[in-house]
């Protein structure tokens, strides 16, 4: 242990939340350097070979997967200062960050990718033990040691040469806290202002409400990144390393090989202040025009983010988290589309880039009026990315585009219910009046005529029996031959005519089977008085292993009424999405049915009615309660929203982490 970071006595509660908010900066400032170098990064080019197109797909996976988990360690971070009663950080200096403002040998700034970026991405993110120079070009201009003279009531900064050091100094300071003054004494913040995974698409992310969750918490964020070394293959100093040997080995059987964009080093929004040969300004008259578009949604998805972790009622909550994860997901198509354009109109090179600009200041929001500022911020939005003309270059279509603007019109719309909601009034001013008739609304799909008491867009083949009326949805079918195993005779698949023979078991029997089709294929209704189907107790979702989603509750899917059972596509592979035609069997696709458990407190209703939205070109958005169950059953997660992936390569499954928006995945939705 560095006894640099042992204190010699218990810090101030003032002293420990200073030294939170400098991990939050740290963790927010590293999130937007790594999605920096994944925007940078070509979507193909026409001299690659196969290896150089997989391998660069894969690096954009996995920056854009680290960077996901920095956003874990940022909300983490979060919830530990709402734990020790104060609100959560979300802003930050603005990029370069020089040496001085964290630890001595720490030069921050936006690059694209390259060699010398991913030696300084390991050298951030390196264990204490490993010795390891930073990255060509990123040597700190001076050097400056920070100390604080003990005892001083002052909170200040202490130096430490990693990440991983700062983390066990909190660890160690709040242990001391702990042991002198209590846990009570300690950890005096709302326990329902916490954010968990139920929330927030992010692998990891628990409530903390004492020491044992504190620490758990950090584990976790030393564990993913800062200060675990070669020890854990998935630290981010692991692979970083990885994808600087393969980098190394691709560029020596070709010199030439160019994976990224040109994108500016230290791109910068205004004409800098001060005179400085580092800074590119994004002076493109159209190009600077969508940069301030990339910058408000990132602004706005941080108001959204400081909105959620202030809100105690949950439903609340989960509407300010998604829609500040919608916005963040939006920046993956624009931060891309700056780095694949120029700069400026006289020089083709450099290329622009995402600045990520913060606001000069970003506070909380008035509870009684947060949604509807952050709703009339979403139209300034959605009007401007109207008025823009898109030229798609190579990579980029134009329905990815209209894509965000599709979202920020869906998330105007949630926030403005919230607001009526909150006032109990269902008036809104007359401004978000106007603007809620001047924006185009998301129209439900009107449903197909299909069995009694169900909704079908596709053809149902129907039997009637004397009992019985069977009805079967080929479409929905992913043969797990409950049917033709469990009733024989009634169900005779491959043979000429009719096939399905309802009057050969009894009513009961029949009604077992179809009751035990795990996709609602199979459905009836009864003529000989016996009670239809009933809706479960209980709401549940079987994560199958190497397989689908299958749902047990009274389900709308698409705004189409889709019975008490269904089968929902997760591996992206399916020709009838959003439910699951088998094709992961054919896709090969791997994906564990014993997801992490996450958060498991009870819910207060566990039945009703489950609402799955299927987003355009992403993940299954569910509201209502559900219990989410691994294949053999136990629970992993309670949930009264989430969103859960359907392209298949999510690194948090069964939850979403935005994987989609960097694979390209396409999917009809909302």
């Amino acid at each position: 242990m560095n006894t640099k970071t042992v204190p010699s006595h218990p810090p101030s509660r003032e002293q420990l939340l200073y030294w939170l908010h400098e991990a939050a900066e740290i963790e927010h400032h590293l999130m937007c350097c790594y999605l920096y170098a994944a925007f940078s990064l070509k979507h193909d080019d026409t001299v690659w070979s196969e290896e150089q197109r997989l391998a660069v797909a894969g690096w954009r996976r996995l920056l854009t997967s680290v960077a996901m988990e920095e956003m874990t360690h940022l909300c983490l971070v979060g919830n530990l200062m709402n734990a020790l009663g104060a609100p959560a950080h979300m802003n930050r200096p603005a990029f370069p960050v020089g040496s001085g403002l964290y630890p001595a040998g720490f030069v921050i700034r936006l690059q694209p990718f390259s060699k010398a970026t991913i030696e300084h991405f390991k050298f951030l993110e390196r264990p204490a033990a490993q010795v390891l120079a930073d990255g060509t070009g990123f040597a700190p201009v001076s050097s400056y040691q920070r100390i604080v003279p003990e005892g001083r009531l002052s909170p200040g900064a202490r130096d430490y040469s990693t990440v991983g050091e700062l983390y066990e100094m909190l660890t160690r300071s709040l242990e001391a806290f702990a042991q002198t003054h209590g846990e009570e004494a300690l950890f005096v913040g709302d326990p329902a202002l916490q954010v968990d995974m139920s929330l927030a698409p992010l692998q990891g992310v628990i409530a903390i409400t004492n020491l044992t969750s504190a620490q758990r918490a950090i584990v976790t964020i030393v564990t993913q990144g800062e200060g675990a070394g070669s020890e854990q293959v998935d630290s981010h100093y692991s692979r970083f390393t990885r994808v600087g040997d393969e980098l190394e080995q691709l560029l020596q059987t070709h010199p030439g090989f160019e994976p990224a964009w040109p994108a500016a080093t230290n791109p910068v929004m205004n004409p800098p202040v001060i005179e400085a040969d580092d800074r590119v300004y994004i002076s493109h008259p159209r190009n600077a025009r969508w940069l301030d578009i990339g910058n408000a949604l990132y602004t706005t998805s941080l108001r959204c983010l400081l909105q959620g972790f202030d809100a105690r009622d949950r439903n609340a909550k989960a509407t300010w988290l998604g829609a500040a994860f919608a916005l963040m997901r939006s920046l993956v198509p624009v931060g891309q589309g700056l780095a694949a354009r120029p700069a400026g109109e006289a020089n083709v090179m450099p290329h622009a880039g995402l600045t990520f600009t913060p606001l000069r200041t970003l506070a909380r929001l008035p509870a009684d009026s947060a949604a509807r500022f952050v709703a009339e911020r979403l139209y300034e939005l959605h009007q401007r990315a109207l008025e823009l003309p898109v030229v798609p270059v190579a990579g980029e279509t134009v329905e990815t585009w209209q894509g965000v603007i599709d979202m920020l019109v869906q998330q105007k719309t949630r926030l403005l219910a919230l607001a009526d909601a909150d006032t109990k009034t269902g008036h809104s001013s007359a401004a978000e009046q106007s603007a809620s008739e001047t924006a185009p609304a998301v129209a439900p799909i009107p449903p197909a005529v299909g069995p009694a008491g169900a909704s079908s867009i596709f053809p149902v083949e129907t039997v009637h029996g004397r009992n019985l009326t069977v009805h079967f949805e080929a479409r929905r079918c992913i043969h797990s031959r409950h049917c033709v195993l469990d009733a024989p005779t009634v169900f005779k698949a491959n043979t000429p005519g009719e096939w399905i023979h309802p009057d050969a078991i009894s009513a009961e029997q029949l009604v077992a089977v179809a009751q035990n089709c795990p996709s609602g294929a199979i459905r009836y209704e009864r003529h000989d008085g016996g009670s239809a189907e009933e809706a479960p107790p209980v709401n549940t979702l079987h994560v199958r292993e190497n397989g689908p989603y299958a749902v047990h509750a009274p389900l709308t899917v698409g705004h189409h009424d889709d019975g008490l059972r269904a089968t929902l596509c997760r591996c992206g592979q399916s020709k009838n999405k959003p439910w699951c035609d088998g094709s992961h069997v054919s896709a090969g696709f791997v994906a564990s049915g014993e997801p992490l458990t996450g958060n498991v407190d009870a819910l207060a209703i566990r039945d009703g009615a489950l609402v799955v939205t299927p987003l355009r070109d992403g993940p299954l958005l569910v509201v209502g309660n559900l219990e989410i169950c691994a294949g053999t059953g136990h629970t992993v997660a309670r949930v009264t929203e989430a969103r859960l992936c359907r392209c298949g390569q999510s690194n948090n499954k069964p939850f979403c982490d935005g994987s989609h928006a960097v694979v390209g995945f396409v999917a009809n939705g909302d």
